[in-house]
């Protein structure tokens, strides 16, 4: 039986304990705020049994095996390298940190300490994202990608974070290098890393305020943001975020030599595109008919899960957050390599120094 801590009571990690609340062999041990409030509101709704505001008391009276940073991203490199150095496995919320050389550090240190690091990057566990990747791995694309798109977009009307953000001057994620973008686009940035080759590939950054904020006079926030990014091994990619789009994507799409998926995670489907066409009109009757079939197929297999119990909003995070403990219990591989997180942290990097010089 794992036992499972959780520091930072917030928002997130309601998500988190009720993902852990669903996986057999583990127990929500203790939770951790340095606000006594939030830290007992939270083991009495999920009614557990230890309540700290003190790390280094959380560490050494709970004993936890494995502890979910669910804080602010400024504070992820401290706390994560004191439950390393407690001998705990770690799993933070995204971003890992607020830059490469902190992610390097935690990499290094979990590997000394033969212990498990893993980040919240969730929306590469989804089920349209693990069929996506079966997929490609039975060969459907003909050869590696030759070219990938990544939309994940953010509705700045919705009332629970974006407003607290454009409403608080002193917020936290204003103090974050990226400000806004830097605490949600490691979600798209880390659907295309997989399949990148490169370990400083070139990226090259458009971004903006859009027209909205600005009649509101907000311009110290960028929230549309396009990213290019150029593989060494010809693999090209593009990355968008936006708060304006709509519906807000959450999609991603990969090219093939041979064929071309399109995932989208709002809707959990995954649609192939055959390479081939169809001769003369045919090929203006017989596709449609092939997509409607796909996206049927698709319906009813999201019915299938939902009857079977297995269609949460979440279900990547508990997908992750499982393959975490397995890999802890059977000594198996990190559920995400520590090469894709360095990367992430290195394309984020570069993204928001691009765009401090565009400023």
């Amino acid at each position: 039986m794992l036992r499972i801590g959780i520091v930072g009571c917030g928002k997130i990690a309601d998500q988190h304990a009720e993902a852990i609340k669903r996986i057999r062999g583990c127990e929500l041990a203790a939770v951790c705020d340095s606000e006594p409030l939030m830290a007992r509101q939270m083991q009495d709704r999920f009614g557990v049994k230890g309540c700290f505001t003190d790390l280094d008391q959380f560490l050494s009276v709970s004993q936890p095996d494995v502890v979910h940073i669910t804080t602010p991203p400024q504070s992820h490199f401290g706390l994560a390298k004191a439950c390393l150095d407690a001998g705990c496995h770690v799993y933070i919320e995204k971003p890992l940190t607020v830059n490469t050389h902190e992610a390097e550090l935690l990499v290094e240190k979990a590997e000394a300490n033969a212990l498990k690091l893993t980040v919240g990057h969730n929306a590469q566990f989804t089920h349209a994202a693990r069929r996506m990747r079966k997929l490609i791995s039975e060969g459907f694309l003909g050869g590696p990608p030759i070219h990938l798109e990544s939309y994940y977009c953010s509705n700045l009307a919705d009332p629970s974070y974006a407003r607290a953000v454009l409403g608080d001057k002193d917020h936290w994620v204003r103090n974050l290098p990226g400000k806004l973008l830097h605490n949600i686009i490691s979600h798209g940035i880390s659907k295309i890393v997989p399949f990148l080759d490169a370990e400083s590939p070139e990226v090259v950054v458009f971004g903006f305020t859009s027209p909205l904020l600005k009649r509101i006079g907000e311009t110290a926030i960028i929230d549309e943001l396009r990213v290019m990014v150029r593989d060494n091994v010809n693999t090209t990619a593009y990355f968008t975020f936006s708060s304006q789009i709509r519906p807000a994507l959450h999609h991603l799409r990969v090219y093939g030599s041979r064929n071309s998926i399109a995932i989208d995670d709002d809707h959990e489907t995954v649609i192939q595109f055959p390479g081939v066409k169809y001769r003369s009109y045919l090929d203006q009757f017989l596709p449609p008919i092939g997509f409607s079939g796909q996206y049927l197929m698709n319906a009813f297999s999201n019915i299938g899960k939902f009857l079977k119990r297995d269609f949460h909003m979440d279900s990547g995070m508990k997908f992750l957050i499982e393959s975490l403990y397995q890999s802890v219990l059977s000594h198996a591989p990190v559920p995400i390599p520590y090469r894709e997180i360095i990367l992430t942290s290195k394309i984020m990097d570069s993204i928001f120094q691009q765009l401090l010089n565009l400023r």
